[in-house]
């Protein structure tokens, strides 16, 4: 997983992963992530920290499903105001990728 700080917006993090065939927006189409999370894994990783205020997180997936090759991207604000099964299987995700890293 390439983790990249503060990489100019996520509107330009959001095209890059475009072109590079991220298109399925995660956020809408959630149920193949739902019901296949152990599938998935994160290809990049896009965190934004606000200057002043920890309320300004924001943070842009590039998921791919190693299965069938399936790409998307899932943007989140700050991970803790996400409900339930959605928060987990992210972050279950960070997880299971830095792992596979070390």
């Amino acid at each position: 997983m390439e983790t990249v700080f503060n990489y100019d917006t996520p509107v330009i993090a959001l095209a890059k992963l475009n072109k590079e065939g991220y298109t399925i927006d995660y956020n809408q189409e959630f149920d193949e992530l739902f019901s296949e999370s152990d599938d998935f894994t994160i290809d990049y990783l896009y965190r934004y920290e606000g200057i002043t205020d920890p309320g300004d997180e924001s943070s842009v997936y590039g998921i791919r499903n190693t299965i069938s090759g399936h790409k998307g991207v899932f943007v989140a604000g700050n991970l803790s105001v996400i409900e339930g099964r959605k928060r987990d299987i992210i972050i279950n995700l960070e997880i299971r990728s830095k792992q596979t890293q070390n």
